[in-house]
């Protein structure tokens, strides 16, 4: 059967990550968390008080080490330097921080290199800010997620709940109104819907329904191809 590439962007919370992940299942395709990416590449830069705002110290921080996903039977598990970091990369810490650290040309140029390189045999799912207008320009099936603040907000307060991490609303809220303001505005590769993308607002659908909705249109790309 043809493959196909397909690019899930949107904003912090829009249910991209969970999506992308069931769609990879549902096709047998491969998932490539390009945010956990840059969350790896946060996290380090924390742990060696590396200045998050200097990209040529984060450009060289990142060139000198190893970041690698390997796929499990839940999911990708996030390996930096052969230790595995997949739940430490979701600390409030990281999340605050990983905005800033993707904000960056040089480390951008080489996420980019790297996460097409993932690609480059098709049948990909990859979600992030601009999968769909940098990383895979021609990808066959582009989706842009939305959704509403508050809902995003409420499902990152479930979640942080669900795993132990303080949950307070009010922050998260505010971190995600944050991260989008710097997402949209920051100079190279903000975060836009691509031209071609189809939008899909997913403030009321469950992520196994737009999931379905997308495994829908993946397939009529697939049978024209």
């Amino acid at each position: 059967m043809n493959k196909i590439n397909i690019a899930i962007d949107g904003p912090a919370g829009a249910g991209k990550s969970t999506v992308a992940k069931t769609v990879a299942s549902l096709l047998q395709y491969v998932y490539i968390d390009t945010g956990a990416m840059y969350r790896a590449l946060a996290w380090v830069a924390l742990n060696s008080n590396t200045d998050i705002q200097d990209d040529s110290r984060l450009s060289a921080l990142l060139h000198n080490t190893s970041i690698e996903l390997k796929p499990s039977s839940i999911g990708n598990r996030v390996f930096v330097n052969q230790e595995e970091v997949t739940e430490m990369i979701r600390s409030n810490e990281v999340t605050a921080a990983v905005s800033d650290v993707s904000a960056h040309a040089g480390v951008r140029e080489q996420m980019v290199k790297k996460q097409q390189k993932l690609a480059e045999g098709k049948g990909a799912v990859l979600d992030g800010r601009d999968i769909g207008t940098t990383v895979l320009p021609k990808a066959e099936l582009k989706i842009y997620l939305m959704a509403s603040v508050e809902e995003r907000a409420k499902r990152r307060h479930i979640e942080n709940i669900n795993k132990g991490r303080d949950a307070d609303l009010q922050m998260i809220m505010d971190d995600i109104q944050s991260r989008d303001q710097k997402d949209a505005n920051r100079e190279i590769s903000p975060l836009i819907k691509a031209a071609d993308a189809i939008e899909i607002d997913t403030t009321k659908l469950s992520a196994e329904q737009v999931a379905k909705r997308i495994q829908d249109l993946a397939e009529e790309r697939i049978r024209v191809v």
